[in-house]
């Protein structure tokens, strides 16, 4: 492997400044929609243009507005559970929490409910919950998770896509059950079920997150949720108990019915995405699009913050440093003599921290055409206390991108590691992810655990992460963000510069899934 080339002290003092900028106490956190994020967008259209790229939002510009609507309760919803023969008006927080809905400002409705198994439909590995069920305009109950036995980006996969395979089965309600004893899955703990709901809203009424005719998103105590069980062939109990001793679940209908009655308030308000172009110098290739990324937003300020403590999440490291090394792999490309034969964009990412939205909005409404997007690389939360020697590529193993990174790193005395917290199911929780669901080619990069970096990941995650403590007290290894933002530029230089665009592998399963009839490269062979 080669020598790990010095850190550019001038590249090193850009990216700090940048970070510095960025975290600063006066942007207040960069809460999606916030003055604070306005500034730090303004800040890096300012240093698109400086850089020399191209406004590549809308109308000519650097922006791309995302459309957000806030949903929340002025009075609680009324729940009332009917079963044994008896109704039971259920208590806000106590017994259920009910996501206020972003499509809806009334709901009355009743509805029964059918119980699905863990919820799963997919056809290469024989996933099918709803055989034999009919759930047409009843709420679904699922147990949370999967059998097992899955990769841990499949599996993360299937799980994030249960509610919109409930839309699609034409039911208009999801319950999720915890395999333990507790409330439900997804939406614990019941006293957050009724917190404000963000999503993105376009000039059609569709919704981001919020998968059409999806009326409720429900949570349900311990105790209504065996309820849910009264008169069914198998208890509650019993289900979690055959969950922990064989795989599949078969579902059946459940005889309870709930009776739903609330009112959401709606607020509307917009925050952008940045979009910068370095246009390619090949004039067929110039039409496709390389992408880098990275999230500008962060969690703004802590609403119940006690006198005299620290209020602002500054986001250093999550993600300032992502969008420094992105800003500063862009003054790489902008610097050398030959342009890249493909183009190359650079995206700063808003509402990333409510999951995963601004990138969302762009994937579904992007200002090149879909289709021309052939590779992209996330940077989100370079972890730079440490100087790492590897790092991890999540989604690396899916296309011909993990072996651009693994040259890229070559070439610098770093390698590639495997995903060090499968559990985590990282590959679907930052930004790419939205791109992998429109069939493109992509990775997320992270700064690894060798050299150290296990370590310092331990404790970033347990008490830096998501706290006012990610900030610029901490010993950021500015040479480390250096070289991150070089190995990012090397990949995106690749992969602009290759014969072959980037590429699923022969036989994977998103890029069949999601792009079944692009191109494909030979998988390698396993060792």
């Amino acid at each position: 492997m080669a020598q790990s080339p010095a850190a550019d002290p001038a590249m090193a003092r850009r990216i700090r400044a940048d970070v510095e900028f960025l975290a600063s106490d006066n942007l207040e956190g960069r809460d999606t929609g916030s003055r604070g994020y306005a500034i730090a967008a303004d800040y890096v259209a300012s240093q698109f243009r400086a850089i020399g790229l191209e406004p590549a939002g809308e109308k000519g510009g650097w922006f791309l507005t995302v459309p957000f609507r806030r949903a929340s309760y002025e009075v609680q919803p009324k729940l009332a559970l009917t079963a044994g023969g008896k109704t039971v008006v259920l208590e806000p927080g106590k017994d259920f929490g009910l996501r206020p809905s972003v499509l809806a400002k009334s709901r009355k409705l009743s509805a029964g409910f059918v119980f699905v198994g863990y919820g799963l439909q997919d056809r290469r590995y024989g996933f099918d919950d709803y055989r034999g069920l009919d759930v047409r305009g009843k709420i679904v109950v699922a147990l949370a998770g999967s059998p097992g036995g899955l990769a841990s980006d499949v599996d993360a996969h299937l799980n994030s896509s249960k509610e919109r395979v409930v839309a699609a089965q034409g039911a208009i309600g999801y319950v999720e059950l915890s395999r333990n004893n507790g409330s439900a899955g997804r939406f614990d703990p019941v006293q957050r079920g009724s917190r404000p709901l963000v999503d993105w809203i376009d000039s059609n009424g569709v919704a981001g997150a919020t998968p059409a005719g999806m009326q409720l998103q429900l949570s349900f105590s311990q105790d209504v949720a065996e309820q849910l069980f009264v008169g069914a062939p198998k208890s509650l109990s019993a289900i979690r108990a055959e969950a922990k001793s064989k795989g599949r679940l078969r579902g059946f209908n459940l005889r309870p019915t709930l009776a739903v009655e609330s009112e959401s308030k709606w607020e509307g308000y917009t925050s952008p995405e940045v979009i910068g172009l370095l246009r390619g110098s090949d004039p067929t290739l110039a039409a496709q699009h390389v992408v880098l990324m990275g999230h500008l937003d962060h969690l703004g300020i802590k609403p119940d913050a006690k006198p005299g403590e620290d209020a602002i999440y500054n986001g250093a490291l999550d993600n300032a440093a992502g969008v420094a090394t992105m800003l500063e792999a862009a003054r790489q490309f902008a610097a050398q003599p030959v342009r890249p034969k493909r183009s190359v964009m650079f995206i700063a990412n808003t509402g990333e921290e409510r999951g995963l939205l601004g990138a969302d909005y762009y994937a579904n409404h992007p200002t090149v055409p879909a289709a021309s997007i052939v590779g992209l690389v996330d940077l989100d939360m370079p972890v730079l206390l440490y100087p790492f020697t590897d790092v991890t590529a999540f989604g690396a193993d899916h296309s011909t991108i993990g072996a651009t990174v693994a040259d890229a790193g070559r070439s610098m005395g770093i390698s590639v590691a495997p995903d060090p917290m499968p559990q985590e199911a990282i590959f679907t929780r930052s930004d790419h992810y939205k791109f992998v669901r429109k069939g493109v080619p992509a990775v997320l990069l992270m700064t690894g655990y060798a050299n150290g970096g296990a370590a310092v990941w331990g404790n970033y995650l347990s008490k830096v992460y998501h706290s006012p403590q990610d900030d610029l007290s901490q010993k950021i290894d500015w040479d480390s963000g250096a070289r991150y933002a070089l190995l990012n530029y090397r990949i995106a230089r690749e992969m602009a510069d290759s014969t072959q665009r980037p590429m699923w592998l022969q036989g994977d399963y998103f890029g069949d899934l999601f792009d079944p009839s692009g191109p494909r490269a030979p998988a390698a062979p396993a060792r």
